[in-house]
This record gives structure tokens, sequence and C-alpha cells, in this order.
């Protein structure tokens, strides 16, 4: 299967929240999504768009202390992990990564590079950067 690649300008956070819905539009139901960029580039934020698109109404924060946060939003389970404090990524055996990876849910993983010889390659990679007073979003789609 051949990989899409995209990307686009996201001037401001509503357009972050708005890309996050976008995602979360295109029905993902198992998929493994890496979001990746440097701290502030709005991850946590892209998220937040993803988990109102399918209807949550609570609070969003990122899993940076806990490392996961779940949640069930609609119909879908959305499993939201951070490894920002991960020194080795052995250290994901304590919190049954593998079948964590296995479970039926929707996996959005921030810094996902501090993990990824324990991590499967992702369905979806999606990269935020910083671009003028904006955000930059490149995504590829590998389903």
């Amino acid at each position: 299967m051949n990989a899409r690649a995209e990307s686009r300008e996201l001037p401001d956070e509503e357009a972050t929240l708005a890309f996050g819905a976008e995602l979360a539009s295109r029905g993902l139901a198992n998929e493994l999504v890496w979001l990746r960029g440097e701290l502030g580039a709005g991850k946590t934020t892209l998220v937040r768009g993803f988990l109102r698109a399918l209807g949550h109404q609570g609070t969003v924060k990122s899993p940076t202390y806990t490392l996961l946060e779940p949640y069930a939003a609609g119909n879908t389970r959305v499993l939201h992990f951070d490894f920002y404090r991960i020194a080795d990524a052995r250290e994901l055996a304590y919190i049954g990564i593998d079948e964590l990876m296995a479970e039926a849910a929707v996996k959005l993983v921030e810094w996902p590079e501090r993990a990824a010889e324990k991590l499967p390659p992702p369905d979806i990679d999606v990269r935020l950067s910083a671009s003028g007073g904006g955000r930059r979003v490149d995504l590829v789609d590998h389903r």
C-alpha cells in the first residue's frame, strides 16, 4: 500500500483543534497514530480536537506524568500516551505496552521516538512544527 502524505499550515489553536477533528473524521478504530513535535508544538491540542470531535466533553490533559490517559469517546476507545519522560523504552514493560498496543482502540502517542523500539510502526505519522506565528502539520498515512 502506498503512503499518502499531506501538509498544511495551522495558523492558530483553533486550526490545530480543527485538524484534530478532521483526523477523527477519518473513521479510525484501531490505528496507531504517532504525534511528533517539540514541546509546545500542539500535540495535546490536536488530541483535544480529536476527542471533542468524537463527543468527549471532559478535560483533555497531557499524560506526561501518568504516561497514559484512556478515553471512551462516543463508540471509540482512545488511548492517549505521552512518552516524554521515558528514559529507556524497556520501562514500558511496566505499563504492559504490548497488551495496550494490541487493544481495540485508537492509540495516539506523543513522543513515540522515545519508545520506538517497543512500538509497532505507525498507521499515521503526524509531525507538528513551528511555522511563522503558527504551526505546520505534516501527515503521512501508511494505511
